[in-house]
């Protein structure tokens, strides 16, 4: 198998769309994931997949704590933002929670502490340990076969 056949079948598992956050020297550092996922209840712990290039590795690392914001459907723009994908947006807002920067309006803010990193082929799994979190009950952004997508209505 090829890497674009990889990477398409990969595509094929739907995910909700996530924008990782963290704060060092009084900057706020963030990018778009949809490698995340919850990883033990006791103690609540949570990972995130970062490849080896991305600056937002190194800048979690520095902080020791971030911030994972599951993003509600109308939050596509800043999936797009934080992916590099639109240049000319307006300026980001900020909301902290437990000294953390999130994103106001987002699903859920999740709060962590990095409790431990694993380097697993070209990505650091960060596992982070949660230390607050703040939900709020809207509809999901999701992405699948490399497009935006909404969940539709239940049917009956």
């Amino acid at each position: 198998m090829d890497d674009r056949q990889f990477r398409d079948a990969m595509g094929k598992f739907a995910t909700g769309v996530t924008v990782v956050t963290t704060k060092v020297d009084g900057n706020v550092h963030g990018m778009t994931a949809n490698a995340f996922m919850s990883v033990s209840l006791n103690p609540k712990l949570v990972v995130v997949s970062i490849a080896e290039k991305a600056q937002m590795l190194e800048k979690i690392k520095q902080s020791g704590t971030f911030s994972v914001n599951i993003l509600a459907a109308d939050q596509q723009e800043l999936s797009m933002v934080f992916a590099g994908q639109v240049k000319n947006h307006k300026e980001v807002v900020f909301e902290h929670l437990n000294g953390v920067p999130v994103l106001p309006n987002s699903l859920a803010q999740i709060s962590c502490e990095v409790s431990a990193s694993h380097v697993e082929g070209d990505h650091t799994l960060i596992i982070g340990k949660v230390i607050d979190i703040r939900v709020e009950d809207s509809e999901p952004l999701i992405y699948s076969s490399g497009k935006y997508r909404l969940l539709a209505e239940e049917s009956k």
